[in-house]
């Protein structure tokens, strides 16, 4: 038989992280609309002729406050506060709120509380739209399996860029702009992501070849993480479905629509 603790948390988390009934939507839809209101005079202040008002301070001390009080509010409500505040959502809360209080200490570090940005990602969840809310927690599977070949591409293009940086910075030298391997390689690297800012251009026609093959190159290079991606996440999507319940001890979500206990934690859903 629960306890009138336990009642009380269970009833607390469905309030915080579910949104099966009006109280749950009403305390999700009015966080969302202090979190715009937050970052919204964060971006104000900077403004210079609005800069420095006393108002400013005020309204970031008050949303403070109420952030505060909701992520406590968040760590009562999980059986497991740890494993809370060590997931995706619980580390935003935790960093949307650290910024205020660094100030007392760090001049200028309040700016960072635009953080609070990040919280919207919550909005897929209050709204029910359930398949953009799948798709991201596809996304995020799909990039996880892939690592391994994402990071042997990264290897890959990184060893390219070097020796590619460097043969341009023996071709070029000094007199066309490439002054140094870190400068040859920087040239590399925004010729071959397409990016060409053109503030260094090759002038001989041996450095015209080599940045010829690189931008080619450069097109080719840019389906291959699609690829890899792509593969995966077709691999996932039909493997399985979303269940948007938060875990009832450690408040993660994104588990498999008939999993009866929870991926991260082990307990029942």
């Amino acid at each position: 038989m629960q306890t009138r603790w336990q009642r009380i948390r269970n009833r607390l988390h469905t309030i915080v992280f579910e949104n099966d009934t009006w109280a749950g939507r009403l305390f999700d839809i009015a966080l969302l609309l202090l979190i715009l209101l937050s970052v919204a005079a964060v971006i104000a202040e900077s403004v210079p002729a609005l800069a420095n008002k006393e108002i400013f301070q005020i309204l970031e001390w008050a949303f403070t406050v109420v952030f505060t009080l909701e992520f406590i509010l968040r760590l009562i409500a999980v059986r497991n506060p740890l494993q809370y505040l060590f997931s995706f959502f619980g580390l935003v809360d935790f960093l949307a709120i650290l910024p205020a209080y660094l100030s007392l200490f760090l001049l200028g570090s309040h700016e960072l509380v635009v953080i609070r940005i990040l919280r919207l990602l919550r909005i897929f969840r209050i709204l029910k739209l359930q398949e953009y809310t799948s798709a991201a927690d596809l996304l995020a599977a799909s990039l996880r399996e892939s690592r391994a070949k994402i990071t042997v591409f990264f290897v890959a293009i990184f060893t390219l860029v070097i020796t590619l940086g460097a043969m341009m910075y023996v071709v070029e030298g000094h007199s066309n702009g490439f002054k140094s391997i870190p400068a040859s390689i920087y040239w590399a690297i925004i010729t071959i992501t397409t990016v060409g800012y053109g503030d260094i251009v090759p002038s001989t026609w041996m450095g015209k070849l080599i940045a010829s093959l690189i931008m080619l190159l450069g097109y080719v290079i840019i389906a291959v993480p699609t690829g890899i991606v792509a593969v995966s996440l077709t691999g996932i999507a039909n493997r399985r479905e979303i269940n948007p319940q938060a875990c009832p001890n450690c408040g993660r979500q994104g588990h498999d629509s008939d999993a009866k206990y929870c991926k991260y934690c082990a307990e029942k859903l």
